[in-house]
């Protein structure tokens, strides 16, 4: 993996596997994504067959399973998400944990960093976008946290939510790389601008129809124009 040096290079897209469909068609893909996202909160239902059926997926794996207050499934509890990234570690290159769990998870990014499995300590909020003092607060709390990417997705319902996300991409720190997106009624042209200044990463679902308000699809990106195969991401600070 290379690192991005850029702004005008393109993006890693991440394709979310969130359900059994998904996965099929995640299976079935010729061209996949730089990266696949599991979805683990959502995917607890069928791990055996999940886990199976993992050596199809041919695209490098960012494991999480969300935090219920930051959009988690299934109600899961510390334990039962700690034990279902624990059990994935070992297929995964990235792992995603909310900063809100960092600390009752350092044991386990500790052994993703033994691991060499990349970290991303994520900030979500499904209200608002936080004003930049926050956000920077956020990225700074990642960072100390072992953070080798950020990632912030907020509500961007108005101009001025996205201008906040758009002013945190162009002042950010260099030593950390950011993916950065929004949801709402500004959130697919928030992750077209967002994927064009800077973020890291472009989440999108693996077809058309998403339940998060915003997400493009992978052909979307593509026919936008976003996604590429020619770059992939390693974050700045190692």
């Amino acid at each position: 993996m290379t690192a991005r040096s850029s702004a005008t290079q393109r993006p890693c897209t991440v394709g979310v596997i969130a359900s059994r469909a998904d996965l099929d068609c995640a299976l079935r893909m010729r061209k996949p994504p730089h990266l696949f996202e599991l979805r683990l909160d959502r995917l607890a239902g069928i791990v055996d067959q999940l886990e199976n059926k993992l050596p199809g997926l041919r695209a490098p794996l960012i494991i999480t399973a969300r935090h219920p207050q930051e959009g988690g499934a299934n109600k899961l509890s510390l334990r039962q998400r700690r034990d279902l990234l624990t059990r994935f570690l070992p297929h995964a290159d990235y792992v995603d944990v909310e900063l809100r769990s960092a600390s009752a998870l350092r044991p386990l990014l500790a052994l993703a960093k033994q691991k060499k499995v990349w970290r991303i300590i994520s900030f979500h909020d499904f209200k608002s976008t936080p004003p930049l003092r926050v956000l920077y607060a956020k990225a700074r709390a990642a960072k100390a946290h072992g953070a080798d990417i950020f990632k912030v997705a907020t509500r961007t319902d108005k101009p001025v939510q996205l201008a906040h996300l758009l002013d945190f991409m162009a002042k950010k720190s260099a030593a950390l790389s950011v993916a950065a997106m929004g949801m709402g009624k500004l959130g697919a042209i928030s992750r077209v601008l967002l994927a064009r200044t800077g973020s890291a990463l472009v989440y999108a679902a693996i077809a058309a129809g998403t339940d998060i308000e915003g997400q493009l699809s992978l052909e979307q990106l593509h026919s936008l124009g976003i996604a590429s195969r020619r770059y992939t991401v390693a974050p700045l600070n190692r």
